[in-house]
């Protein structure tokens, strides 16, 4: 199974639905912050930027 062309497929797919994807990113932040007491909230928020503007420059 080739997973460097799955996984260029796979960042296509969430680029052409960056929104949706967005709302995905900030749940998930969201409930690292819940597990973590917010402890690690500038880092996680660092994280869901960086996952957002990976997507959009794949777009």
């Amino acid at each position: 199974m080739d997973f460097k062309n799955l996984a260029g497929k796979a960042m296509d797919m969430a680029a052409q639905h960056a929104d949706k994807v967005d709302t995905v990113i900030d749940k998930a932040g969201d409930v690292v912050d819940a597990k973590t007491g917010g402890k690690f909230t500038g880092q996680v928020d660092t994280a869901q930027d960086a996952a957002k503007n990976a997507l959009r420059d794949k777009a």
